[in-house]
């Protein structure tokens, strides 16, 4: 097996996979920025802690990134210790975080020349489901790329989509989040009209969950209603990097995004009300503040 890189493997979704990884066999050397005690069982299990980027290109075929979105991804390849500064022909970097496609295109004119292959493979599913190797994988790489990465893939994804070419990857994420974010925006907010016109948000739910426009998102959502903020663990923040991603896409391409811009407001609006940290379903405790209405019970 070939001896495999990671970066970001202290993250929520990062642990999992690298951890699944270890658990498949293949031999891990990861770096730490910070939260070494989320590594510690990793370290346990046979993983080795490299000191930099660069150190991790050197002595590895496939380096792995898992962090919060461009900018992380830019600095650990172009950094004076990046990987691209240890970067040996054939290096294959894959990138699981939601990036920008532009971005990566730019990065991927560094690798190049480099005899590197950089590799968009955003990620779907929960941190239950990282833990579990129960992923879903969106790969952008070309075919003979993409048939020497999916046996790796396979050791955390129960799903591995190869949906186009280099950069298709991270398209397919930013619309598949762009509709997940639509649907729990409008979910926040029919609970707050909903209350403020007097009816009871869990009569929306009995109908909802009966009917065609029942999902898991609405689900996760519908269970604030009962207390529980935690039902869908994606940070707030991030979906509202995940959706101005979105809108940044579209504008690039000329086309109308109505309906992105105001599901990007909406969670820039929770941010600013102070829920940025928090999960998404946490859209609904900004709908309370904004409607002058309670939904969550306390």
């Amino acid at each position: 097996m070939a001896p495999i890189g990671f970066i970001g493997a202290s993250g929520l979704m990062g642990h999992g996979m690298a951890r699944n990884l270890l658990a498949k066999g293949h031999t891990l050397a990861i770096t730490v920025h910070k939260r070494h005690d989320r590594v510690a069982d990793l370290l346990a299990a046979g993983a080795t802690l490299a000191p930099n980027p660069a150190a991790l290109a050197r002595s590895c075929e496939i380096v792995f990134l898992c962090v919060t979105g461009s900018p992380q991804v830019e600095a650990n390849l172009l950094d004076e210790n990046g990987l691209l500064a240890g970067a040996r022909e054939g290096l294959l970097i894959v990138d699981c975080s939601t990036s920008e496609p532009a971005s990566s295109a730019l990065l991927r004119e560094h690798c190049t020349p480099r005899g590197v292959t950089l590799v968009d493979a955003p990620l779907a599913r929960s941190p239950v489901e990282a833990e579990a190797g129960r992923l879903n994988v969106m790969v952008g790489a070309e075919p003979a790329v993409f048939a020497r990465l999916e046996p790796v893939l396979r050791a955390f994804a129960e799903n591995v989509f190869h949906v186009g070419g280099p950069g298709d990857g991270h398209k397919i994420k930013l619309l598949n989040n762009f509709i997940a974010q639509a649907i729990c925006t409008a979910t926040a907010e029919a609970f707050a009209v909903g209350r403020r016109s007097g009816i009871d948000p869990l009569k929306l739910v009995e109908v909802v969950t009966a009917s065609g426009v029942n999902s898991g998102l609405f689900q996760g959502m519908a269970k604030t209603l009962h207390g529980d903020l935690a039902g869908l663990k994606f940070e707030l923040d991030n979906a509202r990097k995940d959706v101005r991603y979105y809108t940044h896409l579209a504008e690039s391409l000329a086309v109308p995004s109505v309906m992105g811009e105001a599901v990007h407001q909406s969670l820039t609006i929770a941010s600013a009300l102070g829920h940025g940290g928090k999960y998404v379903p946490s859209l609904v405790e900004a709908q309370e503040q904004l409607a002058g209405v309670t939904l969550v019970p306390r």
